[in-house]
């Protein structure tokens, strides 16, 4: 082995070493690698790629240089406009290209030609007695005043006086000049010229121009090659000018016209071109005039009108001069702050154009105009009005825009957020936190245009705040999660959820993700709710971070893996307390999002280790309790946002909470900070009150999913010792009596939820017992039993008794209510499942239940604040009230916001003064009662009489539901459910009370209502509203009370309308007629088949609906997350009512795209469409306002389906007699004139297209049938779209043959066809056509006949000006139809005259045609015409 080389060896030693080394062969110890060049793309290279060298040649090897340039492949990312010719190949030899591309100097130097200097003028140097040229020095010469609009910096202003002394040096003497312009003024002076010998005005100021030039434009002079050359052409120049000045204008003209003729235009236009080319040359003579000016002031008055002459020639030039001394004049010394001296050194000559920033600031626009300016925030976010006059120590005045306005414009700021100065980013973000907080509270939005949030998003606030997050500067981090906080974070919206968490079914919450998702939906259509999850998340897999942030923020955020990134700032930054309560909510608002969203949370790693060990520890310092103590940090000390965030993604799933229970150690936290009470916590009152506060909150939602009951065994003393401090809690108006509340709230909330869990104890163990084959997996029972709950009740009774004694007293009632409410649902829950219970005695139920209906509910409800609270239900009612819960101005769609900043008004829904809680939870509770002990009903019948309900329920059905959005779907959700249990009271009152029939009309029209508004996750409710209440016959007393009987009278009479009710026919001839009241008796008497058929067709929301029972219902067991579905709308359709109709024509368009071909149909397909039919003339004869959302257009286009599905099913005789039927109520002119055909329809793509399938379907199977007929016929009304008459008489004109309608059957007034006149001239020709080739004749096609003369009558003897064309075309037309043939054809043209649907043509005519029309006729058709003609027979 080699050794080292040691200190004091020589360089001779070092090469034996060396050639030791090389005779051993040995491996080196260290290797060489070059790194990486980006542009060959390899991982590197050693000395063992180098090809071997070669012993026929020379080749130097440079260190770090490549052998051969880098291969083709990849590219280099440089491009270079030389590439072409630098490209070779790898196997290229080097020496060979550099032959190839060597050239010789006679290759480079091919031609040189020595430069003519035989004109140039040699000078001599100038003779000087100093041994070395004198130096210059810029201070001996003045500068002069520039007159360009440039700056010039003081050197560069002396160099231009230097050189504008030389050249006057060398200019002649004034003397010389003044000589020789008075010695040939005609000659050398273009303005003495003019002046003595002027030209005609009218040669204009060109002319004038070009005599008074002093130099040729065009000749140089340049190619004569001699030193006169210049003079030679000065010399032409002057030939021409005087041969100019002998000739006339007229000559001149003349000259110039054959100048003109004979040149080349080209070359015309080239010389024009030079002649505006010279600028430059004038702009030097100006300057010459100028200094002559000078020196012309010096000699005698007799020279005085060449000095005018300049004076004015120069005009112009004195003006321009003039405005830049007033531009000094601006910034003189006297507007300086600091006046310069000329003492101060290198001061002697001001530069005012650098000073000017020293001036004081112009003041603000004053007046108020209607033009928009910028807007400009101060450092609090505040918005600063235009004409705000601040101080500048404010520090509002740091920008170079409008200078004289405060404050900074975003624009600005986002310039800021990127400076390199940390207090400048740190500063930026966090006016911009502050500008988007007080933009959520909507301060800005009656004084700015547009939205301040869409505007920061569309720019890119969003990714600013990530990067900014990304920053090693702990001030930029805090100040990226305060703005990221202010923009996705709503205090006030946290603060109503938890409000609304102990309100019935308030656990449950919609997510946070936004309704209005840029995605194509449509080809999704056909797969499931999980084909269509798993497609979603593959595609926001392979999207842009800002394309799905564009339309979900946090969706965005996710991707940017921002959890990681704050899991960092919580666990090794460990920032103040106020970042970390900003990060806490920041995350709440992600939990909050999806169960998704809780998936990725709970996924990240060590962040649900680091909340709980930092912020939710068994035991920290008791310092932090002490009065005025700061804390410095939050890390080690126990904290109730942390809870609230871990019991938000507790909510996501219950496999989130059996995670967060289990693996994260959070039943150990529950124990501890349930077993102490809050006096005994080491934290401040408040805040250990919220604490203990969320840990109930977490507990019940475990609970919900019927979990962590195991606790309840142990805590069961710690639980009974507040029920027993329930009635102590303190009336007053105070935050720490309201979190007491709320606290005793969350507490019975829990006991809610493990008495449900308890409820089912039982049965899932009898179901574990029997061990049936069937189910595929048991589940185990809870660890709790109804024997350890049942001694519950008597303690929450007492306690609501007390508190009802609060009634009167509004302040304390407000305070309390809370706890009521969640009392009431209680006792609700408690009954229900104790009537379940195999060991209680259903007897003790009853009788139980009595006491509790004579003790407490009866004297609740005759209370005179019970009857005030049925009168608060209309003012706080959000259907009543729709601006209640309208998003807020700055909404945005890609965050989802309750709208909540800033507090809702004490009269909504969630206001302090709502009743709807409280009655709500009093309503749950009778309903359970009345459903065990049905013998109650009646006691409890006087609750539906309340005017103020009354009054509720008729304003609320009636009025339009607000637009469903985040803001309005969860406070919808709460008002649904109070008309829910008043419906289902309703029901039982129904077949019980012989007094409820005065209200079953509206009951029922609040059940229709409702049936079309519930929201996703209410489908149980909606199930049970088509169950027993949409079709119930106790609430449509019409068909009992006389209401076919009137619907045949009403016809009879005509009442109301003025169409003929008469229906139209049917193609088989069997089909007996019916009256409209057989119809509706028919009807009435087949509603439970009607719900049957209803039923059926919304098997597809049994998924949904088995989750959604499991809820309301209270089997924990089977809930698998607290968040709702997705809201995109109501459960059902506005126009469900045709939902089977609809259903049935999509099977068999989809069946016949795919090919198949549907000859005939089943049995039951015919009574889904009669039974489909009976119930919607059912709605639209006694409730006729329930469908009044639906326009008639898209009702006829749903009735349409009926003749597009399969070949005949329209001649089925109930299907004719039912669609006739409807026909005849949509045919009522109120209905005919609500009719819109060009308007979009919901729920259809384009009318146009379905008419002609319509036209296609009637060409194919009508049979010529006259109800199809009157439907080809209702969209030809006149002012509807032209497109479809012209699709009748241009493309499927064979359908006029069997388009047979008798009139006496047409439902519709001709006058709605045939006014106003037909003005589209290709219409009226096909008119014309189709009459006068046969093909549209009376006997076929009655109807349109008569629309076609009418229109074809106007149009021929129309004399309205009008365009050439269309006076041709109906000239054209009247001749032709006074040479026809076909007598009756041309007498119905000429002799129309008006529409009569009583006359067998369809119209009257004239006998005589009138005079007007007469002679209009002999012009046109230039022929005589007796007065006696031939009159027609009536």
């Amino acid at each position: 082995m080699l050794s080292r080389p040691k200190p004091g060896e020589s360089e001779a030693d070092l090469l034996r070493f060396q050639n030791q080394f090389l005779a051993a062969r040995a491996s080196p110890a260290v290797k060489i690698v070059k790194k990486a060049d980006k542009r060959k793309g390899k991982e590197g290279s050693t000395d063992a790629d180098r090809p071997p060298l070669q012993d026929s040649k020379d080749v130097v090897m440079l260190d770090g240089f490549p052998d051969t340039l880098p291969a083709l492949t990849p590219a280099p990312p440089k491009k270079s406009k030389i590439k072409s010719a630098s490209v070779h190949f790898e196997d290229e030899d080097p020496e060979e290209r550099l032959e190839t591309h060597d050239r010789h100097i006679t290759a480079v130097f091919s031609k040189i030609i020595e430069r003519d200097t035989s004109a140039v003028a040699v000078t001599m140097p100038v003779p000087t007695g100093d041994p070395f040229p004198r130096t210059f020095h810029r201070d001996e010469i003045k500068s002069e005043v520039q007159l360009g609009c440039g700056r010039k910096s003081i050197f560069a202003q002396k160099m231009a006086a230097k050189r504008a002394a030389e050249k006057a040096a060398t200019a002649p003497s004034a003397a010389e000049c003044v000589e020789v312009r008075s010695a040939a003024p005609d000659a050398l002076d273009p303005v003495g010229s003019v002046g003595e010998a002027p030209l005609p005005s009218s040669r204009g100021d060109k002319g004038d121009d070009f005599l008074t030039s002093q130099r040729p434009c065009l000749i140089t002079g340049e190619g004569l090659g001699s030193q006169k050359s210049e003079q030679e052409a000065q010399a032409i120049h002057k030939e021409n000018l005087e041969k100019l000045r002998s000739m006339s204008e007229e000559e001149i003209l003349q000259e110039q016209a054959r100048l003109l003729a004979q040149l080349d235009p080209s070359l015309v236009a080239f010389l024009k071109s030079q002649r505006g080319n010279n600028e430059g040359q004038k702009k030097e003579f100006k300057k010459e005039l100028n200094r002559l000016e000078e020196f012309v002031e010096s000699v005698p008055a007799a020279q005085h009108g060449v000095r005018s002459s300049l004076s004015m020639q120069e005009s112009g030039l004195e003006e321009h001069v003039r405005k830049e001394e007033n531009r000094k004049v601006e910034i003189m010394d006297d507007d300086l702050p600091v006046k310069p001296r000329k003492e101060w050194i290198h001061m002697d000559n001001v530069e005012f154009e650098k000073l000017e920033w020293m001036k004081d600031l112009p003041l603000p626009r004053q007046k108020k105009t209607k033009k928009g300016m910028q807007a400009r925030f101060s450092l609090k976010g505040e918005l600063i009005p235009p004409d705000a006059d601040l101080p500048t120590h404010l520090g509002l005045h740091h920008h170079g825009e409008e200078a004289e306005r405060a404050g900074y414009s975003l624009q600005e700021l986002f310039h800021l957020s990127r400076s390199q100065v940390t207090q400048q980013r740190t500063l930026a973000l966090q006016v911009l936190g502050c500008i988007v907080q007080r933009a959520r509270a909507g301060e800005f939005a009656s004084s700015l245009k547009g939205s301040v949030l869409r505007l920061l998003l569309d720019a890119g606030f969003l990714f600013l705040l990530r990067f900014s997050l990304d920053d090693a500067v702990e001030n930029v981090m805090a100040a990226s999660v305060g703005a990221l906080r202010a923009l996705l974070v709503s205090l006030d919206d946290e603060k109503y959820l938890d409000w609304t968490f102990s309100w019935y079914q308030g656990m449950a919450a919609f997510p946070f993700v936004p309704n209005s998702e840029e995605e194509e939906e449509e080809e999704e259509e056909e797969l499931n709710g999980t084909e269509k999850s798993q497609n979603k998340t593959l595609k926001d897999e392979n999207k842009p971070d800002p394309d799905v942030a564009r339309y979900d923020v946090v969706k965005g955020l996710l991707k940017t893996r921002i959890q990681h990134r704050l899991r960092y700032i919580l666990e090794v930054v460990r920032p103040v307390p106020s970042v970390v309560l900003d990060i806490l909510h920041i995350l709440t608002h992600i939990a909050r999002h999806s169960s998704e969203a809780c998936s990725q949370l709970l996924d990240c790693p060590r962040l649900i280790e680091t909340i709980v060990r930092e912020f939710l520890p068994t035991q920290w310092d008791p310092k932090v309790a002490e009065p005025g103590i700061l804390l410095t940090s939050l890390h080690g000390v126990a904290c109730a946002s942390a809870m609230k965030f871990i019991r938000v993604l507790a909510s996501g799933g219950r496999n989130a909470t059996a995670r967060l229970l289990n693996k994260f150690e959070m039943k150990s936290r529950l124990s501890r900070f349930i077993a102490e009470e809050p006096l005994d916590v080491p934290l401040p009152r408040e805040e250990a009150t919220r604490l203990s506060t969320e840990a109930f909150r977490l507990w019940a939602v475990a609970a919900g999913y019927g979990q962590a009951c195991d606790l309840y065994s142990d805590l069961y003393p710690v639980l009974v010792r507040i029920l027993q401090s329930l009635p102590e809690l303190l009336p007053g108006k105070s935050p720490v009596v309201e979190l007491s509340v709320q606290r005793a709230a969350a507490v019975v909330t829990l006991l809610t939820h493990v008495t449900q869990t308890a409820g089912y104890t039982a049965d899932l163990q009898a179901k574990l017992s029997s061990n049936n084959s069937e189910d595929s997996e048991p589940i185990p029972p809870p660890p709790v039993a109804w024997s350890q709950v049942s001694g519950l009740q008597p303690f929450l009774e007492t306690s609501l008794k007390k508190i009802l004694q609060q009634l009167s007293q509004t302040e304390t009632w407000q305070t309390l209510q809370p706890l009521t409410t969640t009392c009431v649902i209680f006792l609700g829950v408690y009954y229900s499942a104790y009537s379940q219970q195999p060991s209680v005695n259903p007897v003790d139920c009853l009788e139980e239940l009595e006491r509790l209906t004579s003790e407490v509910l009866q004297p609740l409800l005759s209370h005179s604040a019970i009857d005030s609270m049925w009168d608060l239900l209309r003012p706080c009612s959000a259907l009543c009230n729709p601006l209640t819960c309208s998003p807020a101005p700055e909404s945005v769609s890609s965050i989802a916001s309750l709208s909540c900043t800033g507090g809702k008004p004490p009269l909504s829904l969630v206001g302090s003064k709502s009743p709807f809680p409280f009655l709500t939870a009093l309503l749950f509770l009778i309903n359970n009662i009345t459903h065990i002990h049905k013998g109650l009903t009646s006691k409890y019948s006087s609750l539906l009489g309340f005017r103020g309900l009354k009054d509720y329920l008729h304003q609320s059905w009636q009025t339009g539901p607000p637009s469903v959005t985040p803001s309005s779907a969860w406070i919808l959700r709460h008002e649904y459910h109070l008309q829910y249990f008043v419906l289902a009271l309703a029901r039982r009152m129904a077949g019980t009370c012989p007094d409820y029939t005065q209200n079953a009309s509206l009951h029922h029209c609040v059940a229709m209502a409702l049936l079309s508004r519930l929201l996703p996750g209410s489908e149980h409710l909606a199930h049970e509203v088509l169950l027993d209440l949409a079709f119930n016959p106790e609430f449509l007393l019409e068909g009992k009370a006389g209401g076919p009987e009137a619907a045949d009278f009403s016809d009879i009479l005509h009442l109301g309308t003025s169409a003929k009710l008469a229906q139209p026919g049917s193609a088989a001839a069997f089909l007996p007629k019916v009256t409209r009241g057989a119809l509706l008796r028919e009807a009435y008497q087949n509603l439970p088949s009607i719900r049957s058929c209803y039923l059926s067709h919304f098997l597809h929301l049994q998924p949904t609906l088995k989750r959604s029972q499991a809820s309301y219902q209270g089997q924990n067991y089977l809930i698998q997350s607290m968040l709702l579905p997705e809201v995109k709308g109501p459960i059902l359709p506005s126009d469900w009512p045709f939902f089977p109709l609809i259903s049935l024509y999509n099977k068999v368009t989809n069946a016949e795209t795919r090919g198949a071909i549907l000859n005939s149909l089943p049995l039951d397909l015919i009574n889904t469409v009669t039974q489909n039919l009976q119930w919607v003339l059912l709605l639209e004869t006694w409730r006729s306002k329930i469908l009044r959302s639906i326009p008639t257009a898209a009702k006829l286009a749903r009735l349409m389906c009926v003749f597009l599905t399969g070949s005949d099913l329209f001649l089925e005789a109930p299907i004719h007699c039912y669609t006739a039927a409807l026909l005849s109520v949509y045919c009522q002119p109120k209905l005919l004139d609500s009719l819109n055909l060009d308007a979009p329809l919901p729920g259809l793509a384009s009318f146009h297209d379905l008419y002609i399938s319509l036209l296609e379907q009637f060409e194919g199977v009508s049979f010529g049938d006259p109800l199809f007929g009157v439907f080809v016929l209702l969209p030809l009304q006149k002012r509807f779209s032209v497109h479809l008459r012209l699709s009748v008489f241009g493309e499927h004109t064979n359908i006029l043959r069997a388009l047979g309608v008798p009139l006496q059957q047409f439902p519709v007034p001709l006058e709605r066809y045939t006014s106003p006149p037909e003005d589209n001239l290709n219409l009226l020709r096909l008119y014309f056509r189709t009459l006068v080739t046969g093909a549209l004749r009376h006997t076929w096609c009655p109807v349109l006949y008569v629309v076609a003369v009418a229109h074809v009558n106007s149009f021929i003897f129309s004399q309205e000006s009008t365009t050439q064309e269309t006076d041709a075309a109906r000239k054209s037309m009247l001749r032709k139809t006074w040479l026809l043939v076909d007598e009756n054809l041309k007498k119905h043209l000429l002799y129309y005259r008006l529409v009569n649907a009583e006359n067998p043509l369809g119209f009257d005519l004239y006998e005589q045609l009138p005079p007007m029309r007469l002679r209009y006729l002999q012009i046109v058709t230039q022929k005589e015409i007796t007065e006696n003609a031939p009159a027609l027979d009536s």
